[in-house]
């Protein structure tokens, strides 16, 4: 049997003495794409820390593709892509060296090609040649997304991808996040503390609440769990103020 994409046993975190992850315990199979609500400072962001080998958790454990964060640790980075909230790409090299760059990091045999290639997929092969410095947030986003996935990797973590993005980022980000899960069988694994769009794009969803995992079940599920609410939002304050 296939391991989870995505598994979290007991997984608890502190920042001195102040907890931030309570005992989490959370499966997400391969194919789903999965977004974790909570307010800010839930521990999200923490949450997918621990799981691309950022951080080492308090207690507890945590695989990626059946491989331990902490002991296997660069099995589970080769098998994963990450954009954080605060991407850092190279403003003085062009977005076509800067995913070469990041392919030769992640052991890609034809860095180039790689990127070449990943920019195509992506409706980007216009920017490879131009300056990361002349580009907008969205355009930067988009390298961001290339960068991730430009080892082609199993699981795509995204921390609060849609930061800073207008309405058309917002909505191609969404269509692209479609086309890894749908056409190359990404996993994708997404923080925010944003609602809209949520609904859209996602399959699972899981909500945080002061480090303590209250709920998790697929999109259909909780539709019909809910199905007196007015909107996503008043679905998610009912999860928050009534745990399960």
């Amino acid at each position: 049997m296939e391991e989870p994409a995505v598994e979290m046993q007991g997984v608890s975190h502190r920042y001195g003495s102040a907890p931030v992850l309570r005992e989490i315990d959370l499966t997400i199979e391969h194919g789903e794409i999965f977004r974790f609500l909570g307010h800010n400072g839930a521990g999200k962001t923490t949450a997918i820390n621990i799981l691309t080998t950022l951080l080492v958790p308090s207690a507890g454990n945590a695989r990626v593709c059946g491989h331990d964060v902490i002991a296997d640790r660069s099995k589970v980075t080769e098998r994963i892509g990450y954009l954080p909230s605060d991407v850092r790409l190279y403003d003085h090299m062009t977005a076509s060296e800067n995913l070469e760059f990041f392919a030769k990091l992640s052991g890609v045999s034809d860095p180039r090609r790689a990127a070449a290639e990943t920019l195509d997929y992506l409706d980007s092969s216009e920017l490879g040649p131009r300056r990361m410095s002349t580009f907008s947030t969205g355009m930067r986003q988009r390298i961001g997304i290339a960068q991730a996935i430009v080892h082609q990797p199993s699981v795509l973590f995204l921390d609060e991808p849609t930061s800073g993005l207008d309405p058309s980022g917002v909505r191609q980000l969404r269509e692209t996040i479609f086309r890894l899960n749908r056409e190359l069988g990404m996993t994708v694994f997404m923080n925010t503390h944003l609602l809209s769009e949520v609904a859209r794009v996602c399959t699972t969803i899981g909500v945080l609440n002061h480090g303590e995992l209250i709920y998790k079940d697929s999109m259909a599920a909780t539709n019909e769990r809910f199905p007196n609410e007015a909107s996503l939002e008043d679905i998610y304050e009912r999860m928050e103020g009534h745990p399960s």
